[in-house]
């Protein structure tokens, strides 16, 4: 017989505690590893626009004559961090330079900040650079998406 003094729970009310907790837990794990994954491919996409777009800039004004191109680069640039650095105006007798990119951004994958690039002469599956220019850029993880598509097909 159970004293009023005595409180606490039994080992039969224990462990269904314990069962109805780990059952909880094993739901959520599931949904916070498509919660990070899908923040990753999100993180992902605005890089790999936020480069392709200050790449496409580079080209327009390069097109535009507004800065010398380097020759075989077809106006595109010769690296990411030429994006970053900027380029002397050709207009401009003050120095002053014309940038695309604040920072080059982090790929959310490799948590790097290299990137896999394409130059226009190299064939669009290739994963090796030919180093005339910059023409697109893609991470470099061997990881593939939830559809099966790799990342780097992006």
């Amino acid at each position: 017989m159970r004293r009023h003094a005595q409180r606490g729970l039994t080992l039969i009310e224990l462990i269904v505690a314990f069962t109805i907790l780990m059952v909880l837990t094993s739901m959520a794990v599931p949904l916070a590893r498509y919660k990070v994954r899908r923040d990753k491919e999100r993180e992902l996409r605005y890089a790999l626009r936020e480069i392709r777009t200050a790449i496409d800039k580079y080209k327009d004004a390069a097109d535009q004559n507004k800065f010398q191109v380097k020759v075989g680069t077809e106006g595109y640039p010769e690296s990411l961090e030429v994006l970053v650095e900027g380029v002397k105006l050709a207009q401009d007798a003050s120095g002053k330079k014309m940038k695309f990119l604040r920072r080059i951004p982090r790929d959310p994958f490799t948590n790097s900040q290299e990137w896999g690039l394409r130059s226009t002469q190299d064939d669009p599956k290739s994963t090796a650079w030919g180093g005339q220019n910059v023409f697109d850029v893609f991470t470099k993880t061997y990881e593939k998406a939830a559809d099966g598509k790799s990342y780097s097909d992006w």
